[in-house]
């Protein structure tokens, strides 16, 4: 259901960005055709186009978003300064305003105040929001301050829509000249340009809307957000949107070595030269807490029903020492792991046996608190008189 109060704001078509999306998409479509049967398609525009897709995806996703938007780490300046050229090229406004939008849809989620608000519907939240304008005036940024003292943001800022067309349409054009003539300079504007900006785009608007949609909830369920293993292969990582409203600051979306986030690894990579620093890191204590909470909340919506205040008091104090219990003996487990990594030979195999039983500690508290949730789905016939 839509908010009223919604429906009353003047909505004004913002037809820069309307035509913009509406001629980017029909030039690529066409464009891509007529370019394949009349010069016909070669490595070079694949290439030109792989390279400009992940040059300008991950400017978005690592720079726009988990850099500049959430301060998950720092970069050096070089890749401050390529994701801001790169990030004009994907044509999505600049840092400065990408960055203040992002930075109220966490504050807002869901609520009046996010500018892609999914209760307003898929749509809205894919990109009709992009297409219309519901505030008059002077963009407020007093939400990144912090930005407007970095000098890489102001002159992007300023020069957003020369940077993103050097950037995003003529420079593959260029390169597709310099490698092939003519033709491969019309197809590296195609592929690269219009084609790449097109990937790019929607990309990006499904983690506003499907990620919103589609998938699971195991780490909050205060807003819509869901993690999709699916939508994280289409979009550098992105798709484990849940994790990322838990704990927004983490440089990590697929905090798990083996969940596919081509953004976390690239921030990794660049670490170990030392080109990124300060990576931000939620603890597996605070994780495991958080997916507790959410399966316990859950279940609370079904048991409710079947048990009276008393019971379900009962419940919630269980749960709490469960939560404790947990966060108390994974950080002794941490301790001990990094006692193992500066112990001597002698000392190693005592520690070990002490990391297999915090282990099963570990393993009993999360059978009991299974059994807790079991018994909270069972009929209650104890009622207080």
């Amino acid at each position: 259901m839509v908010n009223s109060e919604v429906i009353k704001k003047p909505i004004k078509i913002n037809w820069i960005n309307t035509l913009f999306l509406t001629i980017t998409l029909v030039l690529a479509v066409f464009g891509s055709i007529w370019h394949g049967f009349t010069y016909g398609i070669t490595w070079v525009e694949f290439a030109i186009f792989f390279f400009w897709y992940f040059a300008c995806g991950l400017s978005i996703t690592v720079g726009y978003h988990r850099l500049f938007s959430h301060r998950s780490h720092q970069a050096i300046l070089p890749l401050r300064i390529s994701y801001a050229l790169f990030g004009a090229g994907a044509f999505q406004n600049s840092i400065l305003e990408w960055s203040s939008d992002h930075r109220r849809h966490h504050k807002e989620t869901d609520k009046e105040g996010d500018p892609y608000n999914a209760s307003r519907g898929f749509w809205w939240s894919h990109f009709f929001w992009i297409m219309v304008d519901e505030e008059d005036g002077v963009v407020d940024y007093s939400n990144v301050p912090d930005l407007q003292k970095d000098w890489v943001v102001r002159i992007q800022h300023r020069f957003i829509f020369t940077i993103g067309f050097l950037i995003g349409m003529v420079a593959p054009a260029i390169i597709g000249y310099i490698i092939g003539g003519i033709p491969t300079a019309i197809g590296g504007f195609v592929w690269g340009g219009l084609v790449r900006t097109v990937f790019v785009h929607h990309g990006t608007f499904l983690i506003n809307s499907a990620a919103h949609v589609w998938g699971k909830q195991s780490y909050t369920t205060d807003n819509s957000s869901k993690d999709s293993l699916w939508l994280a292969f289409f979009t550098f990582g992105e798709g484990y949107h849940n994790f990322h409203h838990a704990f927004q600051a983490d440089y990590r979306n697929g905090f798990k070595w083996w969940q596919w986030d081509p953004s976390k690894w690239w921030i990794s990579a660049w670490a170990l030269i030392k080109f990124n620093s300060k990576l931000k890191r939620t603890s597996q204590s605070s994780i495991e807490a958080a997916k507790m909470k959410t399966k316990f909340s859950i279940i609370v919506e079904k048991s409710e029903p079947i048990h009276d205040k008393k019971k379900m008091e009962i419940f919630e104090m269980r749960c709490k020492e469960y939560i404790v219990s947990m966060k108390k003996t994974l950080r002794s487990l941490d301790e001990k792991r990094e006692q193992m990594r500066n112990a001597s030979s002698r000392t190693r195999s005592n520690i070990s046996s002490q990391i297999s039983q915090t282990k099963e500690a570990i393993a009993r508290i999360n059978i009991d608190f299974q059994k807790l949730l079991d018994d909270m789905m069972l009929p209650s016939f104890h009622h207080s008189v």
